[in-house]
């Protein structure tokens, strides 16, 4: 059966982020070095031995056009950083290192890679470290995998299912025995426990002064909705206070076209708020993310404290082979000073099977800039090279 379908149908239990994941080996940022480079500086070669007064001037011009060329080349083809690894969430670890965690195509195992440099991450070997249940509540569809690090112990949070209760989806949680997350053993802690029992996934932790939260996305109880994100403090790493806070719900046009979705948050504190992005609507082109933000010295319970963008931030963009954008993470880059933003998409428009069944969506990432007044800008128009560049 169709996995839309099957998810229309049981929209009461809807993941409505039918996850295409992607987990493979064969990661490239940049192409390799065309013939048109080679082409460029044989031109440039030949151009000063026939006139060298102009030579440096004409070298200049055609090395850069030859650039140029390559760079749209690269857009055009828009390489993955890490192919078929949706839901990509990047730490850095307190040495310095970098920690990726995603969801694999298959939504059976969770893997890790673990690099001393964020591009060495696409050639680090990914480790699974557990696997789902033959039955019962963690046996299908392990979904957007997180690494956090919480008062000095390592935890994964994830969503599962049951295979006998499809789109039944809670939040779990793995706890690591040891301090190396990559040799460790993962022990299960059970579910991640809420007030409200109802469909719930993606959950995301943070910490603001001494006050550590839980936001994650759930179904609202009336059922009118496929998920809404909802906010509370961490009572432990296992359990939410009973204080919950719906933060923001799919109402806006463009966060219900296939599914009424607010899903995938992942946090910023930066200039004196909490900036939370999220994605919406259905996992194909249509998917998209969106910003909330509040202050940082705000009551983040209060729904009042927070504001919402009335557009996308970031979107599928054509021109660049970019489709469906979401699910994204936030870490600091070697410098200590960029902000990256990781986030899957597919480079084509046309679907493979469903949204469930095409397992191409892959990891990227791209630089976010600042404007004056503190507020992120995601650069929609610009290929993740372009801003890495700026």
């Amino acid at each position: 059966m169709d996995a839309n379908l099957a998810m229309d149908k049981l929209t009461s239990m809807t993941r409505s982020k039918p996850i295409s994941s992607k987990h493979d080996n064969a990661n490239l940022m940049h192409p390799k070095p065309s013939r048109l480079s080679a082409l460029a500086v044989s031109i440039a070669l030949s151009v000063c031995m026939a006139s060298p007064a102009n030579a440096v001037l004409e070298h200049k011009t055609v090395v850069h056009q030859a650039i140029d060329a390559q760079k749209t080349t690269s857009t055009i083809q828009n390489l993955p950083f890490i192919a078929r690894s949706a839901d990509p969430w990047v730490i850095k670890a307190d040495d310095g290192s970098y920690y990726f965690i995603a969801s694999v195509p298959e939504f059976d195992r969770i893997e890790l890679r673990h690099a001393a440099t964020i591009q060495g991450l696409s050639q680090a070997k990914a480790k699974i470290i557990w696997r789902k249940h033959e039955s019962g509540p963690m046996s299908i569809d392990i979904w957007a995998p997180e690494l956090h690090k919480i008062n000095g112990r390592w935890y994964i949070y994830y969503a599962a299912s049951d295979k006998d209760l499809r789109f039944h989806n809670r939040m779990f949680v793995l706890g690591l025995n040891g301090d190396v997350p990559m040799a460790g053993e993962w022990q299960e802690l059970g579910r991640l426990k809420t007030a409200h029992d109802a469909f719930s996934l993606d959950a995301t932790s943070f910490q603001v002064g001494e006050q550590r939260y839980f936001i994650w996305a759930q179904q609202d109880e009336a059922k009118s909705y496929n998920t809404g994100l909802v906010i509370a403090k961490m009572v432990s790493p296992t359990q939410a206070s009973a204080q919950e806070t719906i933060i923001t719900e799919p109402l806006l046009n463009w966060e219900r076209l296939g599914f009424k979705v607010n899903e995938g948050a992942a946090v910023l504190i930066k200039n004196g708020k909490v900036f939370v992005t999220y994605s919406a609507s259905a996992t194909d082109d249509r998917y998209t993310i969106g910003l909330l933000w509040a202050d940082q010295t705000a009551d983040l319970l209060d729904p009042k404290s927070w504001h919402k963008a009335p557009t996308p931030v970031f979107s599928s963009n054509p021109a660049l082979k970019r489709f469906g954008p979401g699910h994204n993470s936030f870490v600091l880059a070697e410098d200590g000073k960029t902000e990256l933003m990781f986030y899957h998409a597919r480079n084509y428009l046309e679907l493979q099977g469903t949204p469930l069944t095409d397992g191409n969506r892959h990891s990227y990432y791209r630089a976010i800039s600042w404007s004056a007044d503190g507020m992120p800008q995601f650069d929609n128009e610009l290929s993740d090279e372009q801003t890495l560049a700026k």
